[in-house]
């Protein structure tokens, strides 16, 4: 069989896989399961998840079929909370739900939510909201259709996630503080804090929402004073402290620890002797990333590939440091890329680190699932990131690597191995966001103008407001 015949072949596969996983409530189509994998055990992946759905909904869009993303929006506001009373057993007012399932009662259909009630450790889902609002800003740059967003139950939905985000917590820096579990990796993994991941949603969130909401009198002010200001601040923190290259790394190196004061070099008291062992070799001398998370005498130096490839994509990057996270990729490809597009984080917890940090999880061993594992979900956002930053080559590589080997592995959801040679272990086949992960990379290498959906341009406004 030819090359084009095999591309051909597998494309159709996919395009046929994501249609059966489509959810129907009511006779309308709402969202799509998270796996068809008849072969393991249900669980929860006969659910449509908020976060994986927007990976769906993002081809669906891609190929004219705006109606399910439409429907989708709509009935996920319908299900989010406003529970306001102090009942800490319940999602707060603005959160979406995780995911949610088409029940019967009475002979009638019914949406049953979960909140993170049923989730392993019980942790609410935190991207829930913030990838609902990219996606409906998505949805508003397809189809030109507006008027859904500016609809009153919208604009109190946007407010209501605004709200939530915004709430003040005890910290004292321009990032959302969240726990262990929170965004896609959803278990244990010393991701507790300021993680990179939910940083760069919320930034892609609060710019969705100065797109989406009413310029009226009363917004205007909330616009100005709370969310472009926050903006401005949150980019501001993110590109100062969380980069990372070898400038930054002997600025660190050279760090005083235990300094007072405003006007102090290591505001965070990082001490040198936490910089691993590992980094001081494995970062290229033209290379550079964002750090994982920033805390308290704390810098997690693992890099995340959600993480750094969204910032470019939201333009939370400089043109310079998006090159240099290319620039890291296509320098450390056999560790962050290897056999299948690509690694969540690198490098794997191991040995004594791996059994304090994760709890000792046999799901998360090393070079396992969230634990250096291998998410072909991420190829979209890798390919997305390349075409963006001009190094299109690096697009195509990824993608011929991931087509000779999703289809006859029967898409699954993640693969093991340092370099991503094995299907994972655990892994559910026909996993949804994989076909449709693969399927938007196709379609933004053969069109680059679907970038637009996903991508965003600076605001001057919002760039003035940090001064």
């Amino acid at each position: 069989m030819s090359p084009i015949s095999s591309e051909t072949n597998t494309l159709n596969q996919a395009k046929k896989i994501l249609n059966n996983s489509i959810i129907f409530y009511n006779q309308r189509p709402i969202g799509t399961l998270a796996a068809c994998d008849s072969s393991k055990d249900t669980l929860n992946y006969n659910h449509c998840f908020v976060r994986d759905f927007v990976t769906s909904g993002l081809i669906f869009l891609m190929q004219g079929r705006a109606e399910i993303v439409r429907n989708f929006l709509v009935e996920t506001l319908e299900l989010q909370s406003h529970e306001q009373q102090m009942d800490f057993f319940k999602p707060g007012p603005g959160l979406m739900p995780a995911s949610f399932k088409v029940d019967v009662e009475d002979g009638e259909q019914v949406l049953t939510a979960d909140f993170g009630e049923h989730a392993i450790g019980r942790v609410p889902p935190v991207d829930s909201c913030l990838w609902w609002l990219i996606l409906l800003r998505a949805y508003v740059k397809a189809t030109k259709d507006i008027s859904l967003a500016h609809q009153q139950d919208f604009q109190q939905g946007i407010k209501l996630i605004l709200d939530f985000c915004l709430v003040h917590r005890f910290a004292m820096y321009p990032t959302m503080l969240v726990p262990d579990g929170a965004f896609m990796i959803d278990r244990r993994m010393g991701v507790y804090g300021n993680p990179l991941e939910i940083q760069v949603l919320f930034y892609a969130a609060l710019q969705a929402a100065t797109e989406l909401l009413l310029p009226n009198s009363e917004q205007t002010e909330y616009l100005d004073k709370i969310v472009k200001r926050r903006l401005a601040a949150l980019e501001y923190h993110i590109k100062e402290y969380y980069w990372i290259d070898l400038k930054r790394l002997n600025e660190i190196y050279c760090y005083k620890s235990e300094e007072f004061g405003k006007e102090v070099a290591n505001k965070f008291n990082i001490y040198p002797d936490s910089i691993p062992s590992w980094l001081t070799e494995w970062l290229p001398e033209t290379g550079g990333y964002l750090a994982g998370n920033l805390g308290p005498s704390q810098i997690d130096f693992r890099f995340f590939g959600l993480g750094n490839l969204m910032a470019i994509l939201v333009g939370l990057t400089s043109e310079q440091e998006s090159q240099m996270i290319m620039e890291l990729i296509e320098q450390r490809w056999h560790d962050l890329v290897g056999y299948m597009p690509m690694k969540i984080c690198f490098p794997a917890l191991e040995g004594l680190e791996w059994k304090i940090v994760t709890g000792s999880d046999p799901k998360n061993i090393a070079w396992s699932y969230h634990n250096g594992g291998h998410w072909p979900v991420l190829l979209w956002l890798l390919v997305a990131a390349a075409l963006k930053s001009g190094r299109d080559s690096l697009a195509h590589k990824a993608i011929e690597l991931a087509q000779n080997r999703l289809s006859q592995d029967q898409w699954p959801e993640y693969y093991d191995g340092r370099h991503g040679r094995l299907i994972g272990k655990e892994a559910r086949k026909y996993q949804t966001w994989t076909i449709s992960g693969f399927l938007i990379a196709t379609e933004i290498l053969a069109n680059q103008e679907h970038l637009g959906l996903i991508s965003f341009n600076k605001d001057p406004q919002i760039i003035s407001c940090v001064s």
